[in-house]
């Protein structure tokens, strides 16, 4: 057997490290200012000031970039890439939004283009970006340890910003930053884990892609996010529940750096071009539409995923995700925009050509005809989000 694992940065994890930071921070050579890019909760729960306080006081001067809310557009990417210049780092606090104009910024800082340069892989990343530090503060996206970065375009379209160069330097997982986010949140980035865990391990990428070293990260996500996402949810201060979906989270973006996503992924990100809807929520959605279908492939990657949340076999992960889905209090429902539009409307962006890596690794083949049934599947889902 030959093969290689894409590049895993530095990972420290621990209750309270966030406190560290700061001292991180001066671990690396010629640090003479940094950009803080955090979600404007935190800014208010008081991180960005204590943060910002611990680089001044290393001599380091702090920036803040926060004006943005939701997925990430083309405008949040600018104007921190505007911000990172003349800086040394970049430090992402928050949830995948932060995290992925935070590596798109170091990237864009440092050679002076447009994000829109590298938009589709359409031109190579910098070699030498500033430096990185990432602090997930949702446990879901993976963010921390994936080469995908994904946006909104000019016309609102999802597009992806890809390569190792946007990897951080250092990533920090701290459970005590995950406990203030609320129920369904926690239960929909926890859904999201899953199911990046679950595709990287048994797409079409996965017999060419997932070896031992691929298939530990995506396996061992699998078994921490099934066995601590309820009580994650239910008991949102229970620090070791959250840890094992936060660290789960991590380890699952690992997963899909080296093996990618399939249809789960199509749906979601094809529901994200339509309307504003929460990644983790549509993804689960998606997933337990399509899982039926999908292990009825009877192939032995799915089955090897079964066994590592000790289900005997492929068959019993449909009754299994929906019971998962119900114990977390996820509500199949989508946002009330989405009464704008139709089945075909959701099956034309599935067949959008960003869309389209997704439905390819797919480990069954994807035709038109299921497109439409999953689109017709969805989009009866009520509307009253």
């Amino acid at each position: 057997m030959q093969f290689s694992s894409s590049f895993i940065p530095e990972i420290r994890f621990g209750a309270g490290i966030f406190g560290s930071l700061a001292a991180m921070v001066k671990n690396f050579e010629g640090i003479r200012a940094a950009l803080i890019v955090m979600d404007g909760f935190l800014v208010a729960r008081g991180l960005a000031k204590d943060l910002a306080g611990g680089l001044a006081e290393a001599g380091i001067e702090p920036r803040l970039y926060s004006d943005f809310s939701g997925e990430p557009k083309l405008h949040h990417l600018r104007a921190a890439s505007e911000m990172a210049k003349g800086a040394d780092m970049v430090i992402g606090v928050g949830g995948g939004s932060a995290l992925d104009i935070a590596k798109v910024a170091a990237c864009c800082a440092a050679s002076g283009e447009d994000p829109m340069f590298y938009a589709l892989a359409a031109n190579p990343l910098p070699k030498k970006p500033l430096k990185k530090i990432m602090v997930p503060t949702t446990a879901g996206t993976g963010s921390e340890t994936s080469a995908t970065n994904i946006f909104a375009g000019p016309e609102g379209r999802k597009l992806w910003i890809w390569g190792p160069e946007t990897k951080p330097d250092l990533v920090m997982l701290d459970p005590e930053l995950t406990i203030s986010l609320p129920p369904n949140l926690t239960a929909w980035c926890g859904m999201d884990a899953f199911i990046h865990a679950f595709e990287a391990a048994t797409n079409r990428n996965a017999p060419v892609w997932t070896h031992a070293g691929a298939k530990l990260y995506a396996h061992e996500a699998l078994r921490l996010v099934a066995g601590s996402l309820e009580a994650a949810v239910k008991a949102p201060g229970n620090l070791e529940a959250r840890g094992k979906v936060l660290l789960g989270s991590c380890y699952a973006g690992i997963a899909i750096d080296n093996c990618g996503t399939a249809i789960a992924h199509n749906i979601s990100h094809a529901l994200a071009g339509l309307g504003a809807v929460h990644h983790g929520l549509a993804t689960a959605l998606g997933f337990e539409a399509t899982l039926p279908w999908l292990v009825a492939k009877h192939t032995a990657d799915l089955n090897d995923a079964a066994r590592a949340i000790g289900l005997s076999g492929a068959t019993q992960l449909p009754a299994f995700v929906s019971g998962l889905i119900d114990r977390c209090g996820i509500e199949r429902v989508l946002p009330k925009a989405f009464d704008a539009f139709s089945a075909q409307d959701l099956a034309a962006e599935m067949r959008a050509p960003e869309n389209q890596p997704m439905r390819r690794s797919t480990i069954r083949e994807v035709t038109d005809a299921d497109i439409d049934v999953f689109a017709a599947k969805i989009m009866t889902l009520p509307k009253t989000l």
